[in-house]
């Protein structure tokens, strides 16, 4: 990665590249010294505060409670549910010492948590009063990613949040696993401005042990999905081996039905990748750690204090206002090497003040997501920022759902399927449902059945094998 200042290399030029630079260089992350792993500096983790304040204040309003979980997961207890733990035996690591000694039953860092809470809701659940049971916990899991590791993306280290809930009836869970998705989509869109796109998963890229999995796909810059979330249905997969069970109300003992659901520091990478460009981060003003800076101008020691004074004052009247704001001081730098620093990391609304402007009693504001200029009153500048905020943060999701919806092509022809692949493109065709030509097609052309959508059309001939089609799927490289 380049040492210079500011990002060296195009978005269109050198994607990878590019997103290196931009999550390193603009201090979200640092890279750890073990391999695969990173370090969430302030600004990054700010996002991930953010993202996790809006989401836990949705999930507590529909009656999810937090726990806590610890972080090692015996082996004998990960076998109970054999498909879950043959599908994340690859990626576990495995603790088999204590100091000099050896452990008996090797303990697992938490890939992710269905068998230790199941086996604790067991014993929570006696009768029907016991539920619905609704938990969610914020923690990290570890999954060994040595090689490709991407900060956000693909790291053997993740933070996220993992919801776990057991329900009396099938229509219950399934009706949570439904409900949760669309409190996902609403925070994906309305906070990071990312479109998605919702629906089922394939039974080949289902969550291992689940009867059914809602996914959250988008598309990024480069022309790969992104899985921003998924919501699984468990039915009683997981309740039978672990015995999770109640007494209804007839006093019959029956088999509970479960849902598990999680969100990651993902959704970080695929909002710098939707809506980052060539001079860095854009980032939207619902999770921006700060979303105005000001920036005093003045060239001599007159000016100075006077202008200090005006841009105090602007300062405290935003943060009055409830308004993340930061006033950059710092002597020893040019006013524009501040703006393109501020620039580079992202910050929604750059308010100049010079001698000028304030003898005009007006200050001017430049907007970092299209760069545009205008010079506001004194008077109303509180009010213009406050709707500017609105206003950015609307116009950023707004012109991503217009690229998405450009680049989801209708194909019908396997070769052109093909063709757009190579343009970026994803691809909305039919599928036989025959998991066969969901191998073809991945063994061919490197791409994935992303998603069977919600808002499913009518199926004509499979794209691959030409027989009756029974879905129409979108089909995409991906992460």
């Amino acid at each position: 990665m380049s040492k210079e200042v500011g990002i060296t290399v195009s978005k269109n030029d050198n994607f990878s590249e590019w997103y290196t630079q931009v999550v390193i260089k603009t201090e979200l992350v640092d890279y750890a010294p073990v391999k695969g792993l990173i370090v969430l500096r302030p600004d990054g983790y700010s996002i991930w505060e953010s993202i996790k304040e809006s989401l836990d204040k949705k999930l507590k309003e529909t009656g999810h409670r937090n726990g806590f979980l610890p972080v090692l997961i015996p082996e004998s207890l990960l076998a109970k549910e054999k498909e879950h733990f043959e599908g994340l035996n690859p990626e576990v690591f495995w603790v088999t010492q204590s100091g000099n000694s050896e452990i008996g039953d090797r303990l697992a860092l938490r890939p992710t948590s269905e068998t230790l809470a199941y086996s604790l809701f067991s014993k929570w659940i006696r009768s029907w009063r016991d539920l619905p049971l609704k938990i969610n916990f914020w923690n990290s899991a570890l999954r060994a990613e040595i090689k490709g590791t991407k900060p956000f993306l693909r790291t053997s280290e993740f933070l996220w949040q993992e919801g776990h809930t057991v329900h009396a009836t099938k229509d219950e869970a399934e009706k949570e696993v439904a409900d949760i998705l669309e409190l996902y989509k609403k925070t994906i869109e309305e906070e990071l401005a990312v479109p998605v796109i919702t629906g089922k998963k394939s039974e080949k890229d289902k969550f291992v042990g689940a009867v059914y999995t809602d996914t959250l796909e988008s598309l990024m810059p480069d022309g790969k999905a992104l899985q921003m979330g998924t919501s699984h249905f468990l039915g009683q997969n997981f309740s039978k081996p672990f015995d999770v069970k109640y007494l209804d109300e007839n006093n019959v003992e029956t088999f509970a039905w479960q849902t598990s659901w999680g969100v990651s520091w993902r959704l970080i990478g695929g909002m710098i990748m939707i809506h980052g460009d060539d001079k860095g981060l854009v980032l939207p003003p619902k999770v921006a750690p700060i979303q105005v800076v000001i920036i005093p101008i003045y060239y001599s020691n007159d000016e100075k204090e006077n202008v200090l004074q005006t841009a105090c004052q602007i300062k405290d009247s935003l943060s009055n206002n409830d308004i993340r704001v930061h006033l950059d001081d710092r002597e020893q730098l040019t006013p524009g090497f501040k703006f393109n620093d501020w620039e580079m990391k992202g910050i929604p609304i750059r308010i100049e003040i010079g001698p000028k402007d304030i003898a005009k009693n007006q200050a001017v504001l430049v907007r970092r997501h299209n760069q545009t200029k205008t010079s506001i009153e004194m008077d109303s500048l509180t009010e213009k920022i406050s709707s500017e905020l609105k206003n950015i943060q609307k116009e950023m999701f707004d012109a991503a759902k217009k690229i998405l919806d450009e680049r989801v092509v209708k194909i019908s022809q396997y070769q052109q399927f093909k063709e757009e692949l190579d343009n970026g493109k994803m691809i909305d065709c039919s599928w036989c449902g025959n998991q066969t030509c969901e191998d073809k097609i991945k063994e061919e052309t490197g791409a994935d059945l992303r998603v069977i959508p919600s808002n499913n059309t009518k199926a004509e001939t499979c794209i691959y094998c030409k027989n009756s089609g029974t879905t129409n799927v979108l089909f995409a490289r991906g992460y």
